[in-house]
């Protein structure tokens, strides 16, 4: 049976000569495509689990100071209890197959390239997949009874920088009336709204106290919240039945209108069963070389009061290639 998704790496664009991109001598470097890096990992809770489908999170209602009267019986106050559970999702896999001969003809080596391309892969739905649990976290109810849920920040000019900033104001003054710990705060923005932040006077001049530099084009925080750039942030609507919306459909959703998030990390959480893994194997069948990264993990929502979805006044333009 022939394999149509075989990679003949000799080809332009998939088609044509097979050997039509072999050199006889081969000089420079190898452009591949550029690194999708993995930004959200570091930004919320992670656990990994040795063995289960799931782990449970406790979440703890809070305890009032109140007035004691002498000589009344002091019992204790009742708290209010709950849990998120974050389950683990099916194996996702991103593959490649070499076929021998076209690895024989070729000057360079095509295998790390491919490997790195695959880690790349599964980075980016990664990163996808946390955003998207971000989003859908901040139109939560709490599950503890007397905490607050998520906010969702709506009608925002995606075109006007100082109607973002503003944003990012409210977003932080909700935080704080939420008791949300002022530490690791931080929007996910799109690069378009972030260079649109950059080149804001208010962010840049050290007289107002301005982090950002104009030459290298970076911003640091607006109001407390490091500003973090992505292309992964979510901007469609996410059918049920695909990989964006991952198994069993738990971060599917409409997007169509979100412009960032901002949050605290115990926002979200993801756990960890099979952390990734890269395999390799010459089928002697085939007379090639399949290449496979794989993943199981989970993620879901654990303090819907730490999550602020920003939305646009219109439907966002899905990024090119996104």
């Amino acid at each position: 049976m022939t394999n149509s998704n075989v990679s003949r790496i000799g080809q332009v664009n998939g088609s044509g000569d097979v050997d039509s991109l072999f050199l006889k001598v081969f000089a420079g470097e190898v452009l591949t495509a550029f690194g999708r890096t993995n930004v959200m990992m570091d930004k919320h809770f992670v656990r990994t689990i040795s063995s289960g489908k799931s782990a449970q999170f406790p979440s703890v209602g809070r305890i009032g100071a109140r007035y004691h009267t002498p000589g009344e019986e002091i019992l204790g106050q009742k708290v209010n209890h709950a849990e998120s559970v974050i389950t683990i999702d099916n194996v996702l896999i991103a593959d490649a197959f070499i076929a021998n001969i076209d690895e024989a003809k070729t000057h360079y080596d095509v295998r790390s390239t491919y490997s790195s391309e695959v880690g790349r892969a599964l980075a980016k739905q990664m990163d996808k997949h946390v955003l998207q649990t971000l989003a859908k976290t901040a139109r939560l109810a709490n599950p503890v009874a007397d905490l607050p849920g998520g906010s969702v920040i709506s009608g925002i000019d995606a075109t006007q920088v100082d109607n973002l900033i503003d944003a990012l104001w409210a977003a932080a003054q909700k935080l704080d009336e939420k008791d949300v710990p002022e530490e690791e705060r931080y929007v996910v923005v799109r690069p378009e709204q972030y260079y649109q932040l950059a080149q804001s006077t208010k962010l840049l001049n050290r007289d107002w106290g301005g982090r950002g530099v104009y030459a290298e084009g970076t911003v640091f925080k607006v109001a407390g919240i490091t500003i973090v750039k992505s292309n992964n942030l979510p901007s469609t609507n996410i059918a049920d039945g695909t990989v964006g919306a991952g198994t069993e459909n738990r971060y599917g959703g409409d997007f169509t209108k979100c412009l960032g998030v901002v949050f605290q990390k115990s926002a979200v959480g993801t756990v960890k069963l099979l952390d990734l893994a890269m395999e390799q194997e010459y089928l002697i069948e085939k007379q090639g070389t399949l290449i496979l990264g794989k993943y199981a993990v989970g993620h879901g929502g654990l303090r819907p009061d730490c999550a602020i979805e920003l939305t646009a006044s219109a439907a966002v333009t899905p990024p090119a290639g996104g």
